[in-house]
């Protein structure tokens, strides 16, 4: 819709003044709280030593020391260290018959594992995430992803039915009572399920309250506004390395992780509704109030005969809809068809390696802590350095260079010794580094890319594919057990194909926006 009439007053109330900073402002916790919930299972995973549970020889045994349990009751790895997923098969011997002929006959562990006494409680101690259940750590990590893949499309259809503020309350609370339950399940399913409910939530949350900021923001500030949300997800990941240090109970770490969204209540009531979107569901009266507040609170006035003049024709007049673009017209026309399937795939496999080298910070060999702080602080210079380097380099050479060396760097990590973890962390924070800009560049090359017409259901298709590998990501862990490299050699091979394919793409740098889908 032609919002010339609106667009006319918002360049009277001012492009980025203290009512658009403050909008900024109110997209720091969310942002936080996104950063916690995307990797705050990474620390209530963490691996400690375990054995099946071989009580049963007590009964005939009651004063077996506890190595003396384990080595008639256990059998032995290659190493020479105990198994730690199976045990000798139960028999109704006594003991001296056990110590005299032994036990060969060997089972899975029926009857649960047994894990160090004192350590603090976590995710893989309470739900029992060894062995044959280990790979739920990753199937939960997906669900979460395919939460935050349904929310985004959930809740960008309501923002546009209902409005961005109702949305935003709506998430606020579903993150806020859904993120606490998560701390009392009592089952690891239903664990899953309402991390399900937490990444919707997230995705409305951020989704919403960016779209309501870029509303109010003038063109040329909007970069600036994005910038900082990514720069407050990064910070986000960094207070997660001390929250987790901090706090070793998983249940008491999930408190403390979803409590803050609450805060958010504390100036929900000076959230203000979008005034386009307003405009567009014929709410004038509410859309004047909401500009005049806007306009005090920058100290400037709007004249009141622009006020009605503006709102005057489209109360007399309803603007007439431009023909805006539909999602076949990305694939009909051959120019848009190129442009179109090679950033998905950019998206996507960006996405792929981002999280491939996120969700693998435990399994880098260095301390966790200090692996996620260094995650964390790398992509602050990613993303502002990534301002710099496209007026520098153009779009185009910036997107494929960025997505080669986030691949190349994983491809060498699958050649590194497991006992060089410091090579392994200082390439996998290289690649985190990569990644970051990338993704930063992606938001706005493809803005670009994309005519005016259909530019939003351009993003929307593409941030649809990274969400979708963010679902694929975790599962792909889960070829491990072929070989530890499988992983990294998918995450590393998908961005050199992706990087290559943007060599195709046009380059924007300096190009004026196009409006339609042209002839193609």
């Amino acid at each position: 819709i032609p919002m010339s009439g609106v667009g006319e007053v918002l360049e009277v109330v001012g492009d980025f003044g203290p009512f658009q900073k403050r909008l900024v402002l109110f997209t720091v916790l969310p942002c936080l709280s996104v950063a916690f919930h995307q990797f705050c299972q990474l620390f209530m995973v963490s691996d400690v030593p375990h054995h099946c549970d071989t009580s049963w020889i007590r009964a005939v045994g009651p004063n077996l020391t506890e190595e003396e349990q384990l080595n008639l009751t256990l059998p032995r790895g290659a190493d020479g260290a105990y198994e730690q997923c199976r045990r000798y098969s139960p028999v109704d011997w006594d003991l001296d018959s056990i110590r005299t002929y032994g036990l060969n006959a060997t089972e899975e562990c029926r009857s649960g594992w047994v894990y160090p006494a004192g350590q603090p409680p976590s995710l893989l101690t309470e739900y029992d995430l060894v062995c044959d259940r280990k790979d739920l750590n990753d199937i939960s990590q997906s669900i979460y992803m395919l939460g935050m893949f349904l929310g985004s499309m959930i809740f960008g259809l309501l923002s546009d039915r209902i409005g961005r503020r109702p949305v935003i309350l709506i998430s606020v609370i579903l993150q806020g009572f859904f993120g606490l339950g998560i701390a009392f399940v009592p089952h690891f399913y239903v664990y899953m399920a309402f991390r399900c409910v937490v990444g919707a939530s997230v995705s409305g949350i951020t989704m919403t309250i960016l779209a309501l900021a870029t509303e109010w923001i003038g063109a040329s500030s909007r970069p600036l506004a994005v910038l900082s949300s990514h720069c407050c997800f990064a910070v986000g990941q960094m207070l997660l390395a001390g929250l987790s240090y901090g706090i070793r109970n998983w249940r008491l770490l999930e408190i403390a992780g979803s409590a803050p969204i609450f805060a958010s209540f504390l100036y929900f009531h000076m959230l203000p509704e979008s005034a386009r979107w307003l405009v567009t569901k014929g709410k004038i009266e509410e859309a004047k109030k909401v500009l005049q507040k806007a306009a005090s609170c920058n100290k400037r006035t709007i004249p009141p005969e622009l006020l009605e003049q503006s709102f005057c024709l489209l109360k007399l007049k309803p603007v007439k809809q431009t023909k805006s673009g539909s999602i076949l017209d990305l694939f009909r026309r051959k120019h848009l068809q190129k442009v179109t399937s090679i950033m998905l795939c950019a998206w996507f496999v960006n996405s792929l390696v981002y999280y491939g080298l996120s969700l693998n910070v435990t399994n880098f060999g260095l301390d966790i802590y200090l692996t996620q702080l260094a995650f964390g602080a790398v992509e602050i210079p990613a993303r502002v350095g990534c301002i710099f380097m496209l007026q520098w380099f153009g779009r185009k050479k910036n997107q494929a260079v960025l997505l080669l060396l986030s691949g190349l760097v994983c491809l060498v990590i699958t050649v590194i010794p497991e006992d060089q973890p410091v090579a392994t962390t200082v390439l996998a924070i290289i690649g985190k580094f990569t990644a970051s800009a990338s993704f930063s560049t992606s938001y706005i090359y493809s803005a670009e890319l994309f005519p005016t017409v259909i530019r939003q259901t351009g993003l929307g298709l593409c941030s649809m594919s990274a969400r979708l590998s963010g679902v694929v990501a975790p599962l792909i862990f889960l070829l491990d057990r072929y070989h530890r490299a499988i992983p990294m050699a998918i995450f590393g091979s998908a961005p050199v194909v992706g990087g290559l394919l943007c060599f195709l793409l046009p380059e924007t740098c300096g190009t004026d926006l196009a409006d339609d889908t042209g002839a193609g």
